[in-house]
């Protein structure tokens, strides 16, 4: 099948008379359904669902929901606090009860896939949409793996009946291909992306004379899209605002991933410069300007800063080794780009949108409050002029958790009999029975290999497995018990439900 796609590519290329652009749609389109037909169509394939008996209409089954790592749980500990309704008659108004209380999650992060942001950087953005319906179909599916050593897949894993992205990147660049997907399936499924939601919630934070710059910060990839950007343009007009409006977007290189602790952007283990760093620096695209240092204020204890000489101020390699440095770097970086505009308005509120940022709340508001009252050499205040006092930070997930239960009332999805203690909890990892993958060895795909596969090739690239200890550092479950608690309380449920799973599965092998 794939080699038969590829030849009609070529020949559909060759024989007719098209501009660049429409070469480039055609290929790309027959390529990127080799995925999808692989699913839908080859009943030989692990991937392959049969959606003749596919059960999306069954309001017992749980909601999906993925990201491109453990970011998107910010979305789900929103969808799972929410109670803006009565439960008993579904009407608006809080009834202290929680709204999805008797739905149950799947969750997804794609953690050996990621960042999504860098595809669009390194021309692989067909490659990210293959990522992204193989997430899809995880969910839809009944298929995961024990662990990274299990060699028999599983296959009681419930299917879903609502898709949410809780990823920027993925809901930018893959949101209408799942929606293709599913239609070609002959499926109803709904599918829910975070983009939508923002641009939702932040023009809700605005008269609709007011003037204003609305900051998006979010990965590279999401910024490349224009998803943000063009999204508030359409709902200014839709929704009828008409202040003068401005839209200045901010690629976070590295926050997420800080966040994830991928190691070409952070490890704790470090006390120098290394060579595999692809966040911000003093050479490359994206800069660390020395004339900004005072600005920035870098943390430089406990490397957190890594430099190649013992003075910071003589530095000729400079590396970022800090969630909250990244920050700093970013956050400085698009009040520069703002005031060296002129415009003349001011900068009101900031999209968080990377699904990751969200656990840097306290972080953002510090830096924002610091260059609020920072003051130049000739004692004026910088960026006074150019940003109000208190800047409204605006996470998509609470929209998106509105936009998920008017889905379920409206469609009579929503499960009377269902308990939130039967969500679960996966992560994808990299596959080591693949002869095809080259995994380093910290158990990863390396940088040049993540992004350097092709489409089409299908192949399991990755096992998806339960949350673990094995699969998820100390340091970031630390973060999830004290700023995620319920989800980490509903993470616990799930990982003593495995572990029960797991030991049966060894027993019976014996």
């Amino acid at each position: 099948m794939k080699y038969l796609n590829i030849i009609l590519a070529i020949f559909i290329v060759s024989s007719c008379k098209q501009n660049p652009k429409e070469k480039e749609t055609v290929l790309e389109d027959v390529v990127e359904a080799n995925i999808v037909n692989t699913i839908i169509n080859d009943s030989e394939s692990f991937y392959h669902i049969d959606f003749n008996v596919y059960p999306d209409t069954d309001s017992s089954l749980p909601i999906g929901v993925f990201d491109s790592g453990t970011g998107g749980l910010t979305v789900l500990k929103a969808i799972v606090n929410y109670d803006q309704n009565q439960n008993s008659t579904y009407q608006f108004g809080s009834d202290g009860v929680l709204d999805f209380n008797k739905e149950s999650f799947i969750y997804l992060g794609d953690q050996a896939n990621m960042p999504y942001g860098n595809y669009s950087k390194e021309n692989k953005v067909d490659l990210l949409k293959e990522h992204i319906i193989k997430d899809a179909q995880f969910l839809m599916s009944n298929k995961y793996y024990s662990d990274v050593n299990d060699t028999s897949v599983n296959t009681d894993k419930k299917p879903v009946k609502v898709l949410v992205i809780a990823c920027n990147t993925a809901t930018a660049y893959g949101k209408e291909y799942i929606e293709e997907f599913v239609k070609k399936a002959n499926s109803d499924m709904k599918v829910i992306g975070v983009i939508d939601a923002g641009v939702r919630g932040v023009l809700e934070t605005m008269e609709k004379d007011e003037d204003g710059i609305i900051g998006v910060m979010a990965t590279a990839g999401t910024v490349a899209s224009k998803g943000y950007h063009n999204t508030i343009l359409k709902f200014k007009d839709q929704l009828g605002y008409q202040g003068d409006i401005e839209v200045f977007s901010q690629g976070g290189i590295g926050i997420a991933e800080a966040v994830d602790e991928d190691a070409n952007y952070f490890n704790k283990n470090l006390r120098k410069p290394r060579q595999d760093y692809k966040g911000p620096g003093l050479e490359g695209d994206v800069k660390i300007d020395k004339t900004l240092f005072d600005i920035y204020n870098f943390d430089f204890d406990n490397s957190k800063m890594l430099c190649d000489t013992e003075k910071e101020d003589d530095c000729s390699i400079l590396q970022i080794n800090d969630a909250e440095n990244y920050v700093r770097y970013h956050v400085v970086t698009l009040l520069e780009n703002i005031r060296k505009s002129n415009t003349s308005n001011q900068l009101k509120s900031i999209i968080l949108g990377c699904t990751h940022y969200p656990y840097l709340i306290d972080e953002i508001n510090l830096v924002l409050n610091e260059l609020y009252n920072y003051k130049s050499e000739n004692g004026n205040y910088l960026y006074r002029r150019f940003m109000v006092e208190k800047i409204q930070l605006v996470d998509p997930a609470i929209n998106t958790a509105k936009e998920l239960y008017e889905h379920l009332n409206k469609k009579e999805l929503f499960n009377s009999n269902g308990n939130i203690k039967d969500s679960e909890f996966y992560i994808s990892v990299a596959n080591k029975e693949n002869k095809n993958t080259i995994i380093n060895e910290e158990g990863r795909f390396p940088y040049n290999y993540k992004y350097g596969r092709n489409v089409g090739e299908i192949q399991e690239y990755v096992k998806i497995v339960p949350f673990s200890r094995d699969n998820i550092s100390e340091d970031i479950l630390t973060r999830f018990q004290k700023q995620i608690p319920y989800v980490y309380q509903l993470m616990q449920n799930f990982n003593a439900k495995n572990d029960k799973a797991k030991n049966l599965k060894q027993e019976q092998k014996i």
